[in-house]
């Protein structure tokens, strides 16, 4: 009979709750595990919604989230905030996502008891510690604190490798927000939205915008928004979905530029399940989030991202997504190539994603059984990533 161990999984944001989502599941349905879901809520009404999608109850909710927090706020409060459940729970391992403050924060408390520290979405890297800003920095010192490194692709476990990290303790998995995304997108979806279901998605080439990068804020931000209103004006049949975040520095920019432009549909912030069916219903995709660069080529849809480097950079090599950074021209002309010359356009939409095929989350239960001894073998890796 196998023992069994307690493990607690520890998310504060959307993305990363989209991302842990299967991965919940998967390892509560394990006898031999118990799981047990800690969110600082950082990001607090976008993560209830994954919540609320994925039916996941967490144990502990530190629900530390307020308005207009810093850094050294989240970073605090959260510290403490996690301390406490640690000290209770004693778990075998704590699991982190990716690279959020909580990620960080989370792989901080559980060195501080020494307690080993799981990281899914490991070893990506942008090569510019403020570019994305925190997010590369959390990311590689959560690197320096975690024990088992699991990376979604052969590149990411390059770079962990390059780093000096122990290859026996490095899994190459695929990423789970493509069992995520798998599971959430219907062919016959009908949006909670009256104003996305009046859209004739038909006739209409859809380009979803997504913008909240804080380097992106204020002129770089401008210069987006002037060549998506340049591509609105000169393309009668495209029509442009932005999910505005609510920060108010990118809600005030967006009304000044776009908010007079009928086919421009300034809407709020989805949720995740009516998000990725309408990535599944788009033409293609504008942004300068990390986690859409993975998401939307696994849906067959081109990614130009608004920002000058990327730590996805297989999807690059892949061909599913440009780096168009935030110069007004060259988004212009980057769009425009791919709304007039289909051969460009399918060659980005059918190019392979490098990022998953739906089965990450078992592997990492895998490897969690090999790594505890209950299998001899370690898990197969995952080979479709570059």
């Amino acid at each position: 009979m196998k023992d069994t161990r307690k493990i607690i999984t520890i998310f504060g944001t959307r993305p990363e709750a989209i991302k842990m989502a299967p991965l919940v599941q998967i390892l509560q349905d394990d006898p031999q595990i118990d799981c047990k879901v800690a969110v600082t809520a950082q990001h607090r009404e976008m993560l209830d919604q994954v919540l609320n999608l994925f039916q996941i109850i967490p144990d502990y909710d530190l629900d530390i989230m307020r308005a207009g927090q810093s850094l050294f706020e989240i970073t605090s409060r959260a510290l403490l905030g996690l301390q406490q459940i640690l000290l209770k729970e004693k778990p075998d391992l704590v699991l982190v996502h990716g690279d959020t403050s909580t990620t960080f924060v989370g792989a901080l408390a559980a060195y501080y008891q020494q307690i080993p520290v799981g990281h899914v979405e490991a070893g990506l890297r942008s090569g510019n510690k403020y570019a994305p800003f925190p997010e590369e920095i959390n990311r590689r010192l959560t690197g320096v604190l975690g024990d088992l490194h699991f990376a979604p692709t052969k590149t990411a476990a390059e770079n962990l490798l390059r780093e000096g990290h122990d290859p026996e303790n490095i899994f190459i998995t695929g990423n789970t927000v493509i069992d995520a995304l798998l599971n959430t997108v219907k062919k016959n979806y009908r949006f909670p939205s009256a104003t996305l279901n009046s859209i004739d998605f038909q006739t209409r080439r859809v380009l979803v915008l997504t913008t909240h990068r804080r380097e992106n804020l204020g002129e770089p931000m401008q210069h987006i928004y002037l060549a998506i209103k340049e591509l609105v004006q000169e393309f009668p049949d495209i029509m442009v979905v932005f999910p505005v975040h609510k920060n108010p520095a990118v809600r005030q920019v967006a009304q000044k530029f776009l908010g007079d432009l009928e086919r421009v549909k300034l809407i709020e912030p989805l949720d995740y399940e009516p998000f990725a069916n309408l990535m599944n219903k788009a033409y293609l995709v504008l942004t300068d989030s990390g986690g859409l660069q993975e998401e939307a080529p696994s849906l067959g849809k081109p990614v130009l991202v608004l920002r000058d480097n990327t730590e996805r950079p297989e999807a690059v090599a892949a061909g599913t997504v440009k780096l168009v950074g935030t110069d007004k021209e060259r988004i212009y002309q980057e769009t425009k190539q791919l709304l007039t010359d289909n051969n460009a356009y399918n060659r980005m939409a059918h190019a392979v994603n490098p990022y998953g095929d739906g089965q990450a989350s078992r592997r990492i239960r895998e490897a969690l059984h090999y790594f505890w001894g209950w299998q001899k073998e370690k898990p197969e890796y995952y080979c479709g990533g570059a």
